[in-house]
């Protein structure tokens, strides 16, 4: 009897299995058929495109092939998808106009100001851009400026107050736990270690981030300025006197245009469309959008390409992936896009706070080959610190926006010790050597003199590499190329001062200007990289992997703010070998 009954709960339970497999396998497909070519996004007439940004900003959203069984798709919730969308509604019958709506922007600065300047350009057609919001962050109004009417809950909320950051230091809770970071370094303006040797801020350090700050503040105020036809110093005392925290105040301070309710603007928005309430007003979101006209049908065959390769996020040795930049990636990419006889010029797009000093080097060396073969400009996006900037220094030609970060020419090394940790612990670890320095690194003891003084020259020798390259790639002396280096940060209005940039100007203005150049015309963007991915992969993004559903479940336990410092924690302990990134965590509020 027993017997039967365990044979007959093995049958259920495999039905269930294949059940739960044949489900999964139909949500796949399904997930594939809404990646494919076919255009399932329709758009109706008396359409409003609506920007709501629910998920952090890109660049790139990416080209992927699922190794598993070789199938291509495009993500086009990217920037490069996201512009383009813009500038399609421009001439599109079927959208009335655009609205930000009650966004809350996860995006850099330099991204702000894309997106800003792609609606600036928008309103050249005569259509409407409104922005609404409930509560609108400071990032929020910086967009939402550029429209032709702002409009507020009543009882909604405003930032307008000035930029600020903050660097937590680490250099106490070092001593109380036993972990302490052995720190070797160039540069005196190179902070990423400031936390962990000192229990405040140096002078240079907040010398640095006060004129980044105040640069980035000045971009800022200068647009919106323009926009809403006010005073800059008239910004400068609304800011310091918070005269624009409640609606009321931005309302009588000239930062917004009109209090109103949600219905109430969706009536002015029917006003805008010349349209009365008895029609249907359609609603479109930036995301479908974008993907509806990236399905569009294009002629591209016999035209001349321009390649556009992206390099964002943090850089590593290795592959790399949507996430982060490595030299397998983007040196695959760099040599297609050199032997492309339909490539006429390269754009590297980087937004990188930096990272493998190895790696860049590499990617240098790649963007030297492909410079000999064809023109290559370089696109700075929110980032192009350190590593970032080590990529980029030899092109022909740079372009930054006003306010990205970029410069930080500077090495360090950081070697993590848990040797008083250990032994509150009652852990003593012993070596055995065959030569004096044989030994190396070790977690669970001080560095040596030895390792410590090769290390330092290991850094030295990066620095003077990095200056080099930068003086070979910006025609500067050894000499020019210190006094601005040393670790030291600056936004890209400054950066073309002190001859780091070319040209101020987005991604787009950097394409033009390599066809201008280049006597390029008719062309088409080719976009890079394409990443390979696989199933699981794919599952992930829909939260229905195991590893993602172990990330939520920790994330509910000790909360978002706790899980981030976690991650960085273990982010940090994976880095290898010399470190040539952004010497902090800027985090502008």
């Amino acid at each position: 009897m027993a017997f039967l009954r365990n044979l007959l709960a093995s049958i259920l339970g495999v039905f269930i299995a294949t059940g739960i497999m044949f489900f999964v396998f139909l949500m796949f497909i399904s997930i594939l058929s809404a990646g494919s070519g076919s255009d399932v996004v329709t758009v109706h007439n008396n359409s409003i495109l609506e920007l709501q940004f629910n998920k952090p900003l890109k660049d790139y959203g990416g080209r992927f092939l699922i190794t598993d069984i070789d199938h291509s798709y495009e993500n086009y919730d990217g920037m490069n998808h996201i512009l383009e969308a813009i500038r399609a509604a421009k001439t599109d019958s079927k959208i009335k106009g655009i609205s930000v709506y009650n966004t809350f922007l996860m995006g850099g600065m330099a991204q702000t100001k894309a997106l800003r300047d792609a609606l600036d350009d928008f309103k050249n057609s005569g259509k409407f851009v409104y922005a609404y919001s409930d509560i609108m962050l400071q990032k929020d109004y910086y967009l939402s400026s550029v429209a032709d009417s702002i409009f507020l809950n009543p009882l909604g909320e405003m930032e307008f107050k000035g930029l600020s950051s903050e660097v937590l230091f680490f250099k106490d809770f070092q001593e109380k736990s036993g972990i302490k970071l052995e720190v070797v370094r160039h540069g005196k303006y190179k902070s990423a270690v400031e936390p962990y040797l000192e229990n405040s801020m140096s002078d240079d350090n907040r010398l640095q981030i006060k004129e980044l700050l105040q640069s980035l503040w000045n971009t800022m105020v200068a647009d919106i300025a323009e926009s809403r036809r006010v005073d800059i110093a008239h910004l400068n005392r609304i800011a310091d006197e918070l005269n624009a925290r409640n609606p009321q105040l931005a309302l009588a301070s000239g930062l917004i245009d009109k209090i109103v309710y949600e219905d109430q603007y969706e009536s002015a928005l029917y006003l805008a469309s010349d349209l009365s309430m008895d029609n249907k007003l359609n609603y479109i979101n930036i995301y479908d959008y974008a993907e509806h006209v990236g399905h569009r049908p294009k002629i591209t065959s016999g035209k001349n390409k321009i390649a556009v390769i992206y390099a964002e996020g943090e850089i590593i040795y290795g592959k790399g992936d949507k996430n982060f930049v490595g030299q397998g990636t983007i040196s695959k990419s760099l040599r297609e896009a050199a032997q492309d006889e339909q490539i006429k010029a390269i754009v590297l797009r980087v937004n990188s706070p930096g990272g493998s000093a190895l790696a860049s080097d590499i990617m240098w060396r790649e963007v030297e080959l492909a410079k000999a073969k064809k023109p290559v400009y370089v696109s700075m996006g929110n980032y192009a610190a350190s590593g970032g900037y080590y990529i980029a220094c030899g092109a022909d030609k740079i372009f930054a926006e006003p306010n990205t970060i970029t410069g930080s020419i500077g090495v360090f090394g950081i070697l993590p010790n848990i040797k008083n940790l250990a032994n509150r612990w009652g852990i003593n670890a012993e070596q055995v050597n065959t030569h004096k320095n044989s030994q190396g690194f070790s977690l669970f003891e001080s560095p040596s003199e030895g390792f410590i003084s090769t290390t330092k020259e290991s850094i030295e020798n990066i620095y003077s590499t990095f200056l080099e390259r930068v003086s070979a790639g910006r025609n500067l002396s050894i000499a020019e190329v210190d006094s601005i280096a040393q670790g030291r940060v600056w936004s890209g209005n400054t950066a073309k001062d002190i001859g780091l940039v070319d040209e101020i100007g987005g991604l787009s203005q950097t394409v033009k200007a390599i066809a201008k150049d280049n006597g390029i015309e008719n062309y088409v963007v080719e976009s890079y990289p394409n990443y390979e991915s696989s199933i699981d992969e794919i599952l992930e993004r829909f939260g229905i992997s195991s590893a993602k559903v172990k990330e939520n479940i920790v994330k509910e336990e000790i909360g978002e703010p706790t899980y981030e410092i976690l991650q960085k924690i273990k982010h940090l302990s994976t880095q290898k070998g010399v470190q040539a990134r952004l010497p902090f965590e800027l985090a502008i509020q």
